[in-house]
């Protein structure tokens, strides 16, 4: 059964508009939590504009599901996963002015740096995820690195779910039979939504997790936080 990450940086990011500490980030983690999540994502950046690497230590020991910790794996980043020790930490190459993350790793030119990453993290027993593209090739290149399982971007995917959700869902399908046959775990992740989400796990079941943020909070504009989550949640089942 897939489950359901929630990425609280955009409670993060409307805090830091305003100042002060409305809306509370680490509340915000307790209550996903609380409503349903199964896993808790925050993706800190250099420049601190939504988690600030202090919430990522502070959330920590306060949630009981699993942390995810996404982002590029700079020194500043590896210095924090050491510390904190989540349950998983998903690698992404973003650079340091992305908006938010818009491509996934070419596993096979990074594959000797990837490798030292997985090596490390895994010695400390954090589970690790590299984040790709929906290439087999790249898929493939991720299980050289020692990873455990990785993340499909699936921007592409929920942009052409609207013209045709069997064209939008082939080459991710492509990928995670690619992972499947390489053994290693999958998870899929960015613009997946409360339109597009059920349709990607009934085409690819064996799914581990999907890490949603941006949506939800959208979503929970309207509708609520818990009942946002717990919809998301129904499309998962």
């Amino acid at each position: 059964m897939t489950r359901l990450s929630v990425n609280i940086n955009k409670f993060a990011t409307l805090r830091n508009a305003r100042g002060g500490n409305r809306p509370d980030v680490l509340k915000a983690a307790l209550d996903c939590e609380a409503f349903g999540a199964e896993g808790i994502t925050v993706h800190p950046r250099p420049d601190e504009r939504h988690i600030r690497y202090a919430d990522v230590r502070a959330i920590k020991p306060l949630i009981k599901t699993e942390l995810n910790i996404e982002g590029n794996p700079i020194p500043s980043f590896i210095s924090l996963v050491e510390e904190v020790r989540p349950a998983q930490v998903t690698l992404v190459p973003d650079a340091p002015d992305a908006l938010t993350s818009n491509a996934g790793w070419n596993t096979l030119d990074h594959r000797s740096f990837l490798t030292e990453i997985c090596t490390e993290f895994k010695r400390l027993g954090i589970r690790t995820s590299i984040f790709v593209d929906p290439n087999p090739e790249m898929v493939e290149g991720a299980a050289l690195c020692g990873c455990d399982r990785v993340e499909l971007y699936t921007a592409g995917y929920a942009e052409d779910y609207v013209l045709s959700p069997e064209k939008a869902i082939k080459p991710y399908y492509e990928a995670a039979v690619a992972a499947r046959e390489c053994k290693l775990g999958l998870n899929a992740g960015h613009d997946l939504d409360s339109e597009n989400l059920r349709w990607f796990v009934q085409q690819i079941p064996w799914t581990d997790e999907v890490s949603i943020g941006h949506a939800i909070i959208c979503d929970a504009l309207y509708w609520g936080l818990e009942k946002t989550i717990r919809t998301y949640l129904d499309c998962l089942r």
